[in-house]
């Protein structure tokens, strides 16, 4: 590059280095531009109103690039600029505060010397406080447990000695804690065991992910009675929401997989402040057919939110033996059948029905966190004539749109289901979708696509158990790990059957 002095004399230099300074600023503005609307696209996708989105976990690794990619420009950009120059006040990130559970390490920088240039004492007028977040790697270690051995030299009566602690793993060399390890970074991080392998020989520790699969069968054994106790205390409320998915299994005698289902069955009283904590409860079924979860469902009676899917029909046929079940429908699925229609096409009956679903949402919005009976009462004053205005719109449009039209279709399927879609206008704990459960799923979809499959149909039962128990606990704000590890200790020692319920994730003492 031509020294300063020359650049003073050589105009045509000064002008080249002025337009490639000007043009590479402009490069780099453009590349953020761009990069900036991307990521407001994917957060559009990944983000926006649940039936235009698409799954978030699509998204993130393109996230994760593209604003790796802006960091980086950014910080091209101020390795460009002289130390001097750079803006004394840096931009400051949306990181929010550090929890204050963590533990402070504290170190104190002072000045090379406390002596004044006019050779007077220093004296301190204040300070400057930052705080940063530290990590502190996983850390094994080795717990060795001594029993002595002690005899008498008077009498030779025998030896003495304390009786072996109890270990979920006997003979083994995993503490309890440590299989609460495996286990929510499985079920919780979704990490499966060969992987977990891996990184446990990087500390030059060999275990085999068979050996990893022994520990979490033992597991699932263990906490299969806390399982049952937690689908028990949910089959005692009187309002739940179900759904199900896909749970691939590996079939061994065909070469292939097959496709199972696990049916969630979730409480959240939380939204209308009901004292039932909130669960989740996984049950894994060969099939999708309805007898699977009028199994799962015997000894409820109350509402069951669900959405659309035909074998639920089944809970309230007439030959159907046991409590009384009514179904209340999901307005997002309704909403989704209109949306549909609406983006392949120019469809203004099906805009017109959005914009009558988007006033119910907003009512919702509007009473979220009230009492079951405030909200039923702000339901019956504006929720209600909306809905009856909505039943006309429903017939008229019905009338004039063919059944086999994608519109008719959409239209169809809102009246098929319109006494359990108008169910939340009599019963204040009801909610229009079915949300709640759907969120609470998602966990499992995760698992699904991290591990492909499962590789038998009591692999899968496992799955429901830990997964289960994981999913509640972080229903309830409680530290999986902690919790796991309290569990599996309490049942080696000999927890009582008579008091399982004391173990579900919702009395565990610790919340994080």
């Amino acid at each position: 590059m031509p020294e300063t002095a020359d650049l003073l004399d050589n105009i045509a230099a000064l002008k080249a280095l002025l337009i490639a300074a000007t043009a590479r600023e402009a490069r780099k503005d453009e590349r953020i531009e761009r990069l900036e609307k991307l990521v407001a696209a994917f957060r559009q996708a990944a983000f926006g109103r649940k039936s235009e989105r698409a799954d978030p976990d699509q998204f993130d690794l393109a996230l994760e690039d593209l604003e790796t990619a802006i960091a980086t420009i950014r910080a091209e950009e101020g390795a460009d600029v002289a130390p001097s120059k750079r803006a004394s006040k840096p931009r400051a990130p949306n990181r929010g505060s550090l929890p204050g559970h963590l533990p402070r390490i504290e170190e104190v920088i002072e000045p090379e010397s406390l002596i004044c240039t006019c050779g007077g004492c220093l004296h301190c007028i204040g300070e400057d406080v930052s705080e940063r977040l530290d990590v502190v790697p996983a850390q094994f270690r080795v717990i060795i447990t001594r029993r002595p051995k002690y005899a008498c030299r008077s009498c030779g009566d025998g030896v003495r000695q304390a009786p072996a602690p109890a270990h979920l793993i006997e003979g083994g060399i995993p503490t309890e804690a440590t299989i609460a390890h495996v286990l929510v970074s499985k079920y919780a991080d979704h990490l499966p065991l060969y992987r977990q392998a891996q990184i446990y020989s990087r500390q030059g520790i060999d275990l085999d992910r068979s050996t990893l699969a022994d520990w979490v069968g033992k597991a699932a054994y263990e906490l299969k009675p806390v399982f049952e106790a937690l689908i028990a205390d949910l089959k005692c409320s009187s309002k739940l929401f179900m759904d199900e998915t896909r749970a691939p299994v590996l079939d061994p005698g065909r070469r292939k997989t097959k496709t199972g289902y696990f049916w969630a069955l979730a409480r959240d009283d939380r939204p209308w402040g009901g004292e039932d904590p909130p669960g989740v409860a996984f049950t894994y079924a060969p099939g999708r057919s309805g007898q699977y979860a009028e199994r799962i469902l015997q000894g409820f009676t109350g509402v069951l939110q669900v959405d659309g899917y035909t074998g639920y029909n089944r809970l309230i046929g007439p030959e159907r033996i046991g409590g009384d079940i009514r179904l209340a429908y999901c307005w997002a699925h309704a909403r989704r059948k209109l949306y549909e229609v609406a983006q392949n096409a120019t469809a203004p009956i099906a805009e017109e029905g959005l914009g009558r679903i988007a006033a119910l949402y907003q009512i919702e919005k509007d009473i979220a966190g009230l009492s079951a009976e405030a909200r039923l009462a702000v339901r019956q004053a504006r929720s209600k004539p909306l809905i009856a205005n909505m039943e006309t719109w429903l017939v008229h449009h019905r009338a004039r749109v063919s059944p086999k039209a994608p519109l008719g279709e959409a239209l169809k399927y809102i009246a098929k289901y319109w006494d359990g879609l108008c169910l939340f206008l009599t019963d204040g704990r009801v909610e229009v979708d079915n949300n709640s459960v759907e969120r609470s799923i998602r966990p499992i979809a995760i698992n699904r696509k991290n591990a492909l499959f499962a590789g038998h149909d009591a692999g899968a039962e496992n799955w429901g158990v830990i997964a289960s128990l994981v999913e509640t606990c972080k229903l309830n704000d409680v530290d999986p790990q902690a919790w796991l590890t309290n569990v599996l200790t309490r049942i080696v020692n000999g927890h009582k059957q008579s008091q399982i319920k004391d173990l579900l994730p919702w009395n565990y003492p610790v919340k994080v």
